[in-house]
């Protein structure tokens, strides 16, 4: 209700359907300073809200990867080609082979953040690793298992497209591929280069 604020609904979208996307607006928008989150200055707040929800993109895309791998095992196991399952051909033994190896790294490093964390000793440089190597994984994962889905691949009755659409908004939100390669960058180098 701050006057220079608002936040029009997105409509007509391919991704995130289910969830309410807006833009937001803070058009020469003045706040009181009891508005300020408490005991924070600085980016340090707003930051640590990223982490957290960065931490837990880290786990969801897991769930997608395991759902569309699930599904393209399913689907290979019972889709009969040239008198047999496509599974038993060797290029689709090979997709489903790399996308297991894909979703089981997945699912390692976001336990490994997730003990770091628990301990206390988890690092933003970490976070932006599991988000940018879990989303890059998990969409890999869906657009493989798209791929072995043949013309059923984007339809609803399987889950693979809505899984394959959503994870290319996750590539996006909470930082993009590029900044999470930044962060990694720096941490390397010594040296940011978005500055």
């Amino acid at each position: 209700s701050t006057p220079g604020f608002s936040a029009p609904e997105i409509h007509k979208k391919l991704s995130l359907r289910a969830s309410v996307t807006s833009s937001l607006y803070f058009d020469d928008l003045r706040l009181p300073a009891s508005a300020a989150l408490p005991g924070v200055t600085g980016l340090k707040g707003p930051l640590s809200c990223l982490s957290e929800a960065r931490f837990g993109i880290i786990w969801g895309v897991v769930g997608a990867a395991r759902a569309c791998l699930e599904a393209a095992v399913t689907y290979a196991k019972t889709r009969v080609q040239f008198d047999k399952p496509i599974g038993a051909f060797q290029l689709t033994q090979e997709k489903l082979a790399w996308m297991y190896v894909g979703a089981a790294q997945a699912g390692l490093t976001a336990l490994h953040l997730g003990e770091l964390k628990d301990a206390g000793r988890l690092e933003p440089r970490q976070i932006s690793f599991g988000k940018l190597a879990n989303v890059r994984a998990a969409l890999d994962i869906a657009r493989q298992a798209r791929s072995i889905l043949g013309g059923n691949g984007i339809t609803l009755e399987y889950p693979v497209i809505r899984h394959m659409n959503n994870l290319e908004s996750v590539l996006t939100y909470e930082g993009t591929q590029e900044i999470h390669t930044l962060v990694l960058g720096e941490a390397l180098t010594g040296l940011a280069a978005y500055r």
